[in-house]
Formats: structure tokens, C-alpha cells, sequence
């Protein structure tokens, strides 16, 4: 067998599809793609690409859901020499405009319901090709086709391609190889923008590489191993946690068109499902599913949240219901995924002044530390400021943006504008974001730290506390409360503001309460606090 040496994304899976033709990569409701078909169908669609005018260094939007073509086309950009812009299938007009301008983008691959309203958008961004994707493309229509999937709507573009079209009429060719470097940029991951405008993280071949053996190894992933895919393919969990980690492992991933909590049980089950990471609002979901049960879920062994904090009641919770334990993790996407982890089969300790649950240890290979946020110099042991890190994970900079990468890349540090501290034993917690600090008569308050005591009032479901202005304290703590379904019109604000007085200093209980049904998220399920610090009424 010819030997393959692993540079980038493209030759791992030329590799699994040497090495494993017959595996299956992945499971969609009722049909398989096993690496062959993958590498296939990838193939087929770069050189259509090519055709379609695609150079090296182009970059290439991807508007989709966690379907097959979703996959398909990232490795096809990659081989034809371009880079994938993963956008959230979330945007409307002004911000898929801004995106497809800011990325310089040549061609998108968006959802054929959506092309009524993105071809032209597109057309105006200076995108030069349209092709289209349906999520039957990969489904057995012979089968009974699962609820989340929406109804045929739309038609092919007026001038653009079917991706079912293209794979077919270039079925069987192959690429003319392009080298590609762990060096080469594979992705323009955009942040979320809550500081400014967003920014495209260029993600390496070597950064996405680095971090699936991470995941191998952390996670204790192996060849008996299943991905279930909870988070979506436009961001970096999915990309790297999904993606890369499956396709270097050589195992399948589940892929659930977008989540949904009773589909992912029952998908679970189905296929046998053995890892997952996302964000704890997706373990919450599925706590609170009907189709909730145990015995379902009993596959589903190496559990890790990360993407939003994780209190420790939480955990709690759901290894009650489940017998497993949620691994806590911290990374963000100029991290490539993770940069600190609670490895498989160790517990994360709490820390006892803020009640924050640890993220783990630095991951294998990189460094982490904490520095004083004005000055960048070391924090003693056990003192709280910003974490920074340096490793092969670390991204290269920012699109097109040299001074917002010398801000964040200093020195071959990154400098994250997270918040944490770490303990003499390695352990690290983070603790809250800059900007998310509450000043109150010159005291700081964690967000985090009060969010937790809040979660562990029985009639609190979600919790998320910001500060508001407030005329004598200069902010005020504010709680915005989810209650459980069963809870709802029987327990009053004054009752959590008196639960919290009697577990928190007096300037750290919220003085405010405000009940909603549900609280502002991206979809990654991190709550906006931005949003509801924008819609939060001064105190007072």
C-alpha cells in the first residue's frame, strides 16, 4: 500500500479512504457514506470546482446545515486548492453580505431554499458561482424521511449548479494534486463580533491535524468509536470536534441536519453514538426531551461540554440521569477547539472561592498562562487574570486584519480576553470574560459564580447574569431566569433574590430578577449577554 504522509485535511482522508474504504464516515438518518463514497464524492466535486474557475487561495462559503454536502464540500474546496469559509446558517441579508465581502469570497454553497434571497446577495459580494445542496441529496426517499427535515421548497439557481448535478457529471475524476502544507490556511472561522465586527480566524491544515490528535487522545477515542455531531459545522467545535476528529480517528459521525434534542436520543441509540461535545445547553435539552430516557443514551460513554460555562450543577445533574460525567473543556477558535481539557476518566475540581468548575489542563504539546491584563506579567499561583496560551493550535491571525492580529498574537501568545486562574496542580479555571465583569461600588462580581447558585434553586432551568447601570453602585447585578416548565408562576423573584442573599456576599446577589422563556443564544448555545445587557433597563 502506497504510503501516505499527512499534511493537511485532504491527506488524511485520502488516507482513511486507502486505508478504510468500506468504514462508515457518515450516518444521515437512513443512509451511510463510508469513506469511499466520501473521498468519491469529494473528488468529483473539487475538479467541478476547478472547472468553475476555483484557484489556489480562493476562498469558497459554505451556508449549510450538518449534512452530508456539508462535509463533501469542504474536502472538495481543500483539494481544489481553496480555502472553506463556514458561515451560520443563522445570517440574514446584512450579515451574509458583510462575510462574503470581508472573506473576498469567489463561490458559496448554500441550501436550495435559500437561493431566492442569497443568489442575489451573493451576485452584489462579487461571488462568481452559486451551487446549490438539497437535504435529500443523502437521504433514502424510500424511506420515511425524519420531522427536522423541512419540505422541498425553491429550485435550482438561475445562474448557478445543483451539487447533485455536478457530482454526477464529474463522477470518477480526480484532481489534479495540489501540495498542501500545514502551514496553508484551510479555514476562515469567523469570531462571533461581540467586541466589533467579526474577524476570519485563519485555521491551518497543522492547527485542524494538531487538534484531532488532541481529541484522539484526550477523548480516548478509537476505531469502536461513533461521533454524534451536536454542534454545527460552521463552527469551530464542529469542524474540529466532528470533522477532523472523526476522519483522523477513521470512525463515523452522526449528523443530524441541525439538533434537535429528541431527534439526537433517538439517532443516538440507532447508531450507537459513543462521543459527543457541545455546548451544556444541549445536554440541558436533552435532560428535558420527552424522549429522554437513560437507556437510550447507555452507548454514549465520553461526554464533553465546552463553548459556554459549565456550572457544576449541571454535571451533577446529568450524571444523576445518566451515570456519566461531562469533561469540562475551554477553547475558542482562535485556539482551534480545545486549549485546556479534562481528559477521560478525570474529574475537574471546583474551585472553592468562585465555584468555578475547572476546564482542565493545559492540552499536550501547548502552554497556558495567566497574566495580568494591563501589564502581560505572570499572575502568582492561584490569581486571577487573563489567559494567554502558545502551541501548534494557535491560530495564524486575522483576515486581511495585521493590526488586530499584533493585538491578539503577541510574542507567539495569544492573548484571549478570557478571565481564570490556575491552581499549583496545572488545573485551570476560567472564570468570566473581560467584559462581562459586574463592578459594583468598586467590588468585581463573577457572573459565573452567582449563575451558579442560582442553578441550584430546583425551579431554575437557565440562568444568565449581567451587570446594569445603576445610579448609587455604579452597576448593579442583574439575573435574567428560565424557570422549569413545572415551576413557572409559582416561584417569585423575590424568592431566588432571598435564596442568593443567603449564599453570596451582600454585593454580589442580584438585586434584580427578570423571568423569560428562553434566553438569547448563538447556535452554538452560548448565551448573548450582550443582547440582554442592550436590552436590560438602567436600576434604579
Amino acid at each position: 500500500m502506497e504510503e501516505i504522509r499527512v499534511a493537511s485535511m485532504v491527506d488524511l482522508l485520502r488516507l482513511q479512504a486507502s486505508r478504510r474504504p468500506d468504514r462508515p464516515a457518515i450516518h444521515y438518518f437512513d443512509r451511510t457514506l463510508d469513506y469511499r463514497t466520501l473521498e468519491a464524492e469529494s473528488n468529483a466535486l473539487a475538479v467541478a470546482l476547478r472547472d468553475l474557475g476555483l484557484q489556489r487561495g480562493d476562498r469558497v462559503a459554505v451556508f449549510l446545515q450538518n449534512e452530508p454536502a456539508a462535509v463533501v464540500t469542504h474536502f472538495a474546496v481543500w483539494k481544489a486548492g481553496g480555502i472553506v469559509v463556514p458561515l451560520n446558517i443563522m445570517f440574514k441579508e446584512r450579515e451574509l453580505t458583510y462575510h462574503l465581502e470581508d472573506a473576498g469570497a469567489v463561490g458559496l454553497v448554500c441550501q436550495q431554499r435559500d437561493v431566492s434571497w442569497v443568489q442575489s446577495i451573493a451576485e452584489r459580494a462579487g461571488v462568481r458561482f452559486v451551487v446549490t445542496t438539497s437535504p435529500y441529496d443523502h437521504l433514502d426517499l424510500q424511506a420515511p424521511l425524519p420531522d427536522i427535515i423541512p419540505p422541498p421548497e425553491g429550485g435550482p439557481p438561475e445562474r448557478g449548479w445543483t451539487y447533485r448535478d455536478l457530482v454526477t457529471r464529474y463522477a470518477d475524476r480526480v484532481p489534479e494534486p495540489i501540495a498542501l502544507g500545514t502551514d496553508d490556511v484551510a479555514y476562515l472561522h469567523y469570531t462571533s463580533g461581540t467586541t466589533g465586527p467579526p474577524k476570519g480566524a485563519m485555521i491551518t491544515h497543522g492547527n485542524l491535524l494538531f487538534n484531532a490528535r488532541t481529541y484522539e487522545r484526550l477523548c480516548g477515542l478509537t476505531e469502536d468509536d461513533c461521533v454524534l455531531a451536536v454542534a454545527p459545522l460552521f463552527h469551530i467545535t464542529g469542524t474540529v470536534g466532528h470533522i477532523a476528529a472523526a476522519c483522523h480517528v477513521g470512525i463515523p459521525m452522526v449528523l443530524l441536519y441541525r439538533f434537535q434534542a429528541d431527534e439526537a436520543i433517538r439517532q443516538t441509540e440507532r447508531r450507537g453514538a459513543t462521543f459527543v461535545i457541545g455546548s451544556i445547553t444541549a445536554f440541558i435539552a436533552m435532560m428535558n426531551s420527552e424522549a429522554f430516557d437513560p437507556g437510550r443514551l447507555r452507548t454514549l460513554r465520553k461526554v464533553f461540554s465546552g463553548g459556554a460555562p459549565v456550572q457544576p450543577a449541571v454535571v451533577e445533574r446529568w450524571e444523576r440521569a445518566t451515570g456519566v460525567y461531562i469533561h469540562n473543556v475551554w477553547g475558542m477558535t482562535e485556539t482551534t477547539s480545545p486549549g485546556t481539557w479534562t481528559p477521560l476518566g478525570e474529574r475537574a475540581p471546583v474551585d472553592p472561592e468562585t465555584g468555578a468548575l475547572s476546564v482542565g489542563r493545559p492540552i499536550p504539546g501547548s502552554e497556558v498562562r495567566i497574566v495580568d491584563p494591563e501589564t502581560g506579567q505572570p499572575r502568582l499561583t492561584g490569581e486571577v487574570g487573563e489567559i494567554v496560551a502558545r502551541g501548534p493550535h494557535v491560530f495564524k491571525g486575522y483576515w486581511n486584519k495585521p493590526e488586530e492580529t499584533a493585538q491578539t498574537l503577541r510574542e507567539g501568545w495569544l492573548y484571549t480576553g478570557d478571565l481564570g486562574k490556575m491552581d499549583a496542580q496545572g488545573w485551570v479555571y476560567w472564570i468570566e470574560r473581560r467584559k462581562d465583569i459586574i463592578n459594583v461600588s468598586g467590588f468585581k462580581v463573577w457572573p459565573r459564580e452567582v449563575e451558579g447558585v442560582l442553578l441550584e434553586h430546583p425551579a431554575v432551568l437557565e440562568a444568565a447574569v449581567i451587570g446594569v447601570p445603576d445610579p448609587y453602585r455604579g452597576e448593579t447585578v442583574k439575573a435574567v431566569v428560565v424557570l422549569r416548565p413545572e415551576f413557572r408562576g409559582r416561584v417569585s423573584a423575590e424568592e431566588l433574590i432571598a435564596f442568593c442573599r443567603d449564599r453570596l456576599a451582600n454585593y454580589k446577589y442580584p438585586r434584580l430578577v427578570e423571568f423569560r422563556d428562553e434566553l438569547p443564544k448563538n447556535p452554538q448555545g452560548k448565551i448573548l449577554k450582550y443582547v440582554l445587557r442592550a436590552e436590560a433597563r438602567p436600576a434604579g
